[in-house]
């Protein structure tokens, strides 16, 4: 799919495809952010598959079903794994049943049952997770502590959050939360200080699988926006990294998640705790980062598990694993070639190679 201005600019992603279909310009509701356009373009060019990429409409459950009903796959996790876990306030009370650490907020007294079906959160839980007005809010600022910070579930990009040092700050902003994200649920967490932002990258396929492919540190950010991402981690020991990718791991194999995630934490550098901060649902800007350390394509890897090969199958997976990979899936051939399974439980993934820094350029007016 192509906008007029990324023609006119001609954008990498026109120049390098096969094929594109031009779609109407303007904010991203009208193109890449519409649902109904998206399946109308797959449908229209007989696609067998949809990659939502990063941003826009990957994170709508919405459009994983449409393209379902229409027999269209979609690179992505599924809907219900998607709303669970897309959802920061739902996804804190899914880590606690997965007893997956989360810093102190307003949901940490709600207990929801390991043996229930995890991606269905009971409404009343999820309510009482909530403030719902200014004075819930500074009540539970006082059971948490200051500092803490007011956040919008759907927020992101650094919108609907604002850090909260006493109760008139809270009467001050908690209504420019609500604001910024109109509808949004809102909560309550305790700010966690001299901490670092660490994450997680996970591969998970239809079967169980879930393999944790290496970390990344995105602690150094402006106005809440991530802006150098640099892995591996090298700001908490080696076994606490490993504690950070099996408990991401818990958290994916409770709700049956499939395909790229990523899980992200804040890391104590005090005390050297690590606590759940949210996962999202898709392949972000800076996955590249974890490419050039684990030498995986995650893409092609999506691709691989769209088409319903199990991870130990594909040849890259393996490798990162330190098993034969002479074996494996050609996707070219689509023939299957005999490889061993083996319990990604028990694997040792191989070091990463080297270390990798990426960079976001940003512009600011002065007077901002």
């Amino acid at each position: 799919m192509a906008t007029p201005e990324d023609m006119r600019i001609n954008a990498e992603h026109i120049r390098i495809a096969d094929q594109f279909v031009e779609v109407p310009g303007g904010t991203n509701n009208n193109n890449y952010a519409n649902v109904q356009l998206i399946v109308e373009m797959a449908e229209i060019t007989h696609v067998d598959a949809v990659w939502p990429g990063w941003g826009h409409a990957s994170e709508n459950p919405e459009l994983p079903d449409a393209l379902s009903a229409k027999g269209i796959i979609f690179l992505g996790p599924p809907s219900a794994s998607m709303a669970a876990l897309g959802d920061k306030i739902g996804s804190s009370l899914i880590a606690q049943a997965a007893e997956v650490p989360t810093l102190p907020w307003s949901g940490s007294h709600v207990k929801i049952s390991p043996n229930c079906c995890l991606v269905s959160i009971p409404d009343t839980a999820y309510r009482e997770a909530c403030v719902h007005t200014t004075e819930e809010a500074i009540s539970s600022c006082h059971v948490v502590g200051y500092p803490a910070m007011v956040k919008a579930s759907w927020g992101g990009g650094g919108k609907g959050i604002r850090k909260v040092h006493n109760d008139d700050e809270v009467r001050a902003l908690f209504k420019q939360v609500q604001g910024e994200v109109p509808g949004s649920p809102i909560f309550i967490m305790k700010v966690a200080s001299q901490s670092r932002h660490l994450e997680v990258q996970l591969l998970c396929d239809q079967y169980g699988n879930v393999a944790a492919l290496h970390s990344r540190d995105c602690s150094i950010q402006r106005r809440h926006q991530k802006i150098i991402e640099e892995g591996p981690i090298t700001v908490a020991p080696l076994e606490t990294v490993r504690k950070l990718e099996q408990a991401a791991r818990r958290l994916a194999k409770s709700v049956n998640y499939v395909g790229a995630a990523t899980v992200e934490y804040l890391y104590s550098m005090d005390t050297g705790e690590y606590y759940f901060l949210e996962l999202n649902p898709r392949l972000q800007v800076e996955h590249p980062v974890t490419e050039w350390i684990a030498e995986i394509n995650l893409p092609a890897a999506q691709v691989a598990v769209g088409m319903g090969v199990p991870l130990w199958q594909i040849p890259e997976i393996r490798r990162f694993y330190g098993m034969e990979h002479g074996g494996g899936y050609d996707a070219w051939r689509t023939t299957s070639i005999v490889a061993t399974p083996f319990d990604f439980d028990k694997a040792e993934s191989i070091r990463p190679k080297g270390h990798c820094v990426a960079v976001r350029v940003t512009s600011q007016n002065l007077s901002d």
